[in-house]
């Protein structure tokens, strides 16, 4: 395997990125939706096997005091091997300076906890699709 990091947004294949999130139930937006969010994000990470996009997140802050962290997603034949890890120590490196949320699927709480992300008592949402979101396991 050789990887690549990217923190930048171009020539990123977005059709992928919509694919991989979409495989998640992440996010069933086209790929120019996931363009955009990306191009408007404080930081972003992509990481390549060679030609092939594998994983990628971002971050929004305000560059001084706050940043969440969105949309870590790993292909799924490339879990295991610590590459998620490698995206969120790399986004992680671009806001240090920051108190850093993270927005997860439920499914992986255990694992940002064991990167040193602590539940949150007081956080809160408004959501576009609470049925779903509630049917998966992402609110009560």
């Amino acid at each position: 395997m050789k990887l690549n990091i990217y923190n930048d947004c171009l020539n990123r294949d977005w059709e992928r990125v919509a694919q991989i999130m979409n495989y998640f139930g992440l996010s069933d937006a086209l790929d120019q939706a996931h363009k955009q969010a990306f191009e408007n994000s404080y930081v972003v990470t992509f990481v390549y096997d060679d030609e092939t996009l594998i994983g990628f997140g971002r971050a929004i802050s305000d560059g001084v005091s706050q940043a969440a962290i969105y949309n870590i997603a790993v292909a799924p034949e490339y879990h295991n091997q610590g590459i998620g890890r490698l995206i969120i120590e790399d986004l992680l490196k671009f806001v240090k300076h920051c108190t850093v949320v993270l927005y997860t699927h439920p499914d992986k709480v255990n694992f940002y906890k064991r990167l040193g992300f602590r539940r949150m008592k007081t956080g809160m949402a408004i959501y576009r699709n609470e049925d779903k979101l509630e049917e998966m396991g992402f609110i009560e």
